[in-house]
């Protein structure tokens, strides 16, 4: 059902971390086990696929924030269950408070600060790249949570990769030529390398970051918009800390 923890987190015996798959390959399920409410699916069955997916990791519906993402660069923090957010990066010190990125292609990542027990959910397609969430997303952890770059673990979960993300030649005004390669008139855009340079450029340890080799768009296994179009579903990445908060 789900992808555990990457080799990065598992060191780390106090973190929790899963990624949802595709399942259910039928006609009576055309998304695959679909994880959002937001694409046309049958509701009960996306709190029947959420309540599942979440009891892997001792986890339940009240226990794991979900924003409505909007390609923003809006960051917030939860001390405790809501479900009436808006933005596209969730950051908590909260045990047993699970954090969660909706996907079907964009880029999502997630941190843990070792030291001061800190992490991060991140949303980050082209257009979260462009406005640099992730950078604020880091910045703001060490103003307000006393991170040091040095102690933060990151792990890339599975997205489109560049060979299948084309794009039009207005996204030169919008990166760096070097994220850009060309393909005929278009071009493909690396959102993974602009990401990964923010993280390197605040000072996170390139030994520190780990960035998944599963291509979205071309392992039928995931959710793909690019892929899938309308019948795409919603996969979930979700993080969290387990122990008291006393």
């Amino acid at each position: 059902m789900s992808l555990q923890k990457p080799k990065i987190f598992s060191q780390f015996p106090d973190l929790i971390f899963g990624f949802s798959t595709k399942q259910n390959h039928n006609i009576d399920d055309k998304f695959g086990f679909n994880l959002s409410k937001s694409i046309g699916d049958d509701e009960k069955k996306v709190i029947e696929n959420r309540s599942k997916f979440f009891a892997e990791f001792d986890l339940g519906l009240e226990n794991v924030v979900i924003q409505k993402q909007t390609h923003s660069s809006i960051i917030n923090f939860v001390d405790k269950f809501v479900n009436n957010l808006e933005g596209d990066a969730l950051i908590t010190k909260t045990k047993n408070l699970g954090l969660a990125v909706s996907t079907a292609d964009c880029t999502n990542i997630y941190i843990y600060d070792s030291k001061e027990k800190v992490i991060a959910a991140i949303h980050s397609g082209w257009e979260g790249t462009e406005k640099k969430i992730l950078a604020k997303t880091i910045q703001k952890l060490k103003d307000d949570f006393n991170s040091n770059p040095q102690n933060l673990f990151v792990y890339f979960g599975p997205s489109i990769s560049q060979q299948n993300y084309e794009v039009g030649k207005e996204f030169l005004n919008k990166f760096d030529k070097k994220y850009l390669t060309q393909n005929g008139e278009k071009y493909l855009l690396d959102l993974k390398a602009a990401n990964k340079d923010m993280l390197i450029n605040l000072g996170v340890p390139n030994s520190q970051i780990e960035i998944s080799e599963i291509c979205s768009f071309e392992n039928p296994n995931f959710h793909s918009y690019r892929r899938d179009k309308r019948n795409s579903g919603r996969a979930f990445g979700v993080i969290a800390i387990k122990g008291s908060n006393e």
